[in-house]
């Protein structure tokens, strides 16, 4: 019988990369997940794969940059592998500036990027050239950076999946023995679980929408960003738009937010207007107690560890974070920020 030196429980983008990791380093995996992969949050539309602001920087700044950047040749890796493609693609943002207060702020961060993003990308200010897939301005000026990134999160799940396979990982969808160290990365069911299990609240789960439209032509346009809404075009020829926060709801289908998702869009971007729709999707995306991701030990169960608390930065952080779950697992090697870890930020 085949030993198995690490299990892996949930198949969306946290138990995918933490299993692509440890493969990676020649471990024998099996990845057991309740429903199928990609199920949950990470069955979404979006795919923003986004920095956080270049000031304030703290140990979630600088481990999302670290991720970031290892983006592009790890997606490559993963596609090599698979035979797929993942949709990633460095495309950069766009962002428009409403007032000389925001162009202000905005120069600010340009030079703190320069310093903190380590020459590797850019946060600048450029005039607007009123071209079609440009958000108006009210200040004739956006934000530019490329660092940011995008991809679909279902051709990703399907890619990471496909890898897995060809690597010999074990992929069980329903139920099956845990073998070896286990690792949790089961979303906004397993947040509920560590509050149970702890006693106080570890995180919930935010239930969030996202609309698709058909505009083929700008696959290889810079992501925009206008005032909390994200419109991001992937290489299918589609238009992801979203997303929306939830803290209440009654159900997980999608609903009029989804309709006000795409009205937004339309009127921040007028050549939408015209684009049919051809998906939606809604579903619960896990948010820590602590905003930041949750990684390391289980608290109080040996040989248990989490996985977790992705929210809306998920893919964009999977990377790194697969990599620091293997550290500590498969090496012994813990170098965890204390500010993931559940016992310090959930206690």
């Amino acid at each position: 019988m085949t030993r198995v030196d690490l299990t892996v429980q949930g198949g969306g983008i946290f138990g995918l990369s933490v299993a692509w990791d440890a493969v990676q380093r020649g471990a024998r995996v099996r990845l057991i997940e309740r429903e199928g992969i990609g199920a949950g949050a990470s069955g979404g539309l979006v795919g923003a794969l986004t920095p956080h602001t270049p000031e304030g920087w703290n140990p979630v700044k600088a481990f999302q940059l670290a991720s970031l950047l290892r983006a592009e040749s790890w997606w490559a890796e993963v596609d090599a592998v698979s035979g797929l493609s993942s949709g990633y693609s460095r495309v950069g943002r766009l962002q428009p500036l409403a007032d000389e207060a925001a162009v202000a702020l905005a120069r600010t961060r340009a030079g703190q990027a320069d310093t903190l993003w380590q020459g590797k990308a850019v946060w600048r200010i450029i005039p607007s050239t009123g071209e079609a897939w440009e958000p108006a301005s009210p200040s004739g000026l956006l934000i530019h950076d490329t660092l940011s990134a995008r991809l679909s999160p279902r051709q990703a799940v399907a890619s990471l999946e496909a890898a897995l396979r060809a690597k010999g990982a074990e992929i069980v969808i329903g139920s099956a023995a845990e073998e070896g160290p286990v690792v949790w990365a089961t979303g906004a069911a397993g947040l509920e679980a560590l509050t149970a299990h702890l006693g106080r609240k570890a995180g919930q789960g935010v239930k969030g929408q996202a609309v698709s439209v058909h505009l083929p032509g700008y696959e290889s346009q810079p992501q925009l960003f206008i005032d909390g809404l994200h419109i991001v075009p992937h290489a299918d020829g589609t238009i992801a738009i979203g997303s929306t926060t939830e803290n209440q709801w009654t159900h997980l289908d999608t609903d009029t937010q989804s309709d006000a998702l795409l009205e937004r869009a339309r009127q921040a971007l007028p050549l939408l207007r015209e684009a049919p729709e051809v998906a939606r999707w809604a579903g619960l995306r896990p948010r820590a107690a602590s905003r930041g991701p949750l990684l390391g030990l289980w608290p109080g169960r040996k040989g248990h560890f989490i996985a977790n608390g992705g929210f809306k930065i998920g893919f964009g952080v999977a990377p790194e974070a697969a990599r620091l779950i293997c550290d500590l697992v498969l090496e012994g090697r813990d170098q965890i920020p204390s500010d993931f870890k559940p016992l310090d930020r959930v206690l």
